[in-house]
């Protein structure tokens, strides 16, 4: 099925966003790859600062990481790598516009760079592990933040003007890695033409990534994931923001009942009673969209619609189950979901009825 919806501006309140450690930027080493999301302090300002590990969002979980930095007040800011490449035994990632797109919707000021150094794989011979940023590079785009007066947005495109030469830097990088720790990458010929498309501007990268996006997207709603247990059909949802722009995404899971169609994003644990806590922040993040959503439609019909996180689990709910800190995590996504205006399911059973209970 294929949903399409618009989307004017997000308005949602975080509430379960874990505190936050603080380091200086003389110390910003010691923050990477220890700590997923941080306060930086910087010529007497703090910035609320996440990184993602790969340009792809669905191979790790950087939402979770992002949407821990989104009840800090100031300016929130994430860095991505404009692609990351593990070498020929490894997956090669390329940053995609609509990432950014999204960035700019929930306000956060993307910084793109790039992997400068990594060590050699213990286990394949043509694959590099613990890849670190450059930065000195990072460092300067921060400085450059401090006085930045315009919104996320506009900052955001900026670094869009300057993916070809951050790309270049990257493709420069990995090949010193890979001579260096004797290590084959992935087709440089290919990387060089990808290159060739961001160094013709931001609208032909655009272009590019809303293809590409589209064509996983596809992909992705043909799929079933191993964490997800979902009984429903799979769709496409297109939406288009108020900047023009469209975030070509998949949903776990759709029902429609009469003139109401139910969006939902589904979570599984096999071992434990709830999902891990940054994949149920994962979820969360498509909640700020979903709930934020207006003109919701098929091809061919209009519908109301009700945005739902579900949790599923192999581990059967019994009263044994619910600890205390168990009973705590459930209280606080409750307390969101209200919030919020979303509906959160548990093995079948609604939260605020299983809350109750316990």
């Amino acid at each position: 099925m294929d949903v399409s919806a618009k989307i004017t501006g997000i308005k949602y309140t975080p509430l379960i966003c874990r505190e936050l450690e603080t380091f200086e930027i003389s110390n910003l080493q010691k923050s990477f790859p220890r700590i997923g999301t941080f306060l930086l302090k910087i010529e007497g300002k703090e910035f609320a600062v996440s990184w993602w590990t790969s340009a792809k969002r669905t191979r790790t979980y950087p939402y979770a990481r992002v949407y821990n930095s989104l009840s800090f007040h100031g300016k929130k800011v994430t860095i991505i790598p404009i692609y990351k490449d593990e070498g020929l035994d490894g997956d090669r990632d390329y940053l995609q516009w609509d990432t950014v797109s999204l960035m700019s919707l929930l306000g956060i000021y993307t910084i793109i760079s790039y992997y400068r150094d990594a060590a050699k794989s213990k286990k394949y011979k043509n694959k590099i592990a613990s890849q670190r940023f450059d930065l000195n590079h990072i460092s300067g785009e921060l400085r450059r933040l401090l006085s930045y007066q315009s919104d996320s947005l506009h900052w955001n495109l900026d670094q869009i003007n300057r993916v070809g030469k951050i790309c270049q830097m990257a493709l420069n990088a990995y090949s010193t890695t890979s001579k260096r720790l004797g290590v084959k990458m992935h087709s440089k010929k290919s990387a060089e033409e990808r290159i060739k498309e961001l160094l013709k501007g931001k609208e032909n990268f655009m272009s590019l990534s809303r293809r590409l996006a589209h064509d996983a997207q596809r992909r992705e709603s043909l799929t079933k994931q191993p964490k997800e247990s979902l009984t429903g059909e799979k769709a496409t949802i297109t939406i288009k923001n108020y900047l023009g722009g469209y975030y070509y995404l998949t949903v776990d899971e759709i029902k429609i009942r009469g003139n109401e169609i139910e969006l939902i994003e589904g979570k599984h644990s096999k071992k434990s009673l709830l999902p891990a806590l940054s994949d149920i922040k994962d979820g969360l993040v498509k909640m700020m969209l979903f709930t934020n959503l207006k003109d919701v439609r098929t091809e061919k019909d209009r519908y109301k619609h009700r945005s739902i996180l579900k949790l599923t689990s192999d581990v059967q709910l019994s009263r044994q189950s619910f600890t205390e800190n168990i009973k705590q995590k459930l209280k606080a996504i409750l307390q969101e979901s209200q919030t919020n205006g979303f509906v959160v399911t548990l093995n079948g059973v609604m939260l605020q009825d299983m809350v109750t209970e316990a």
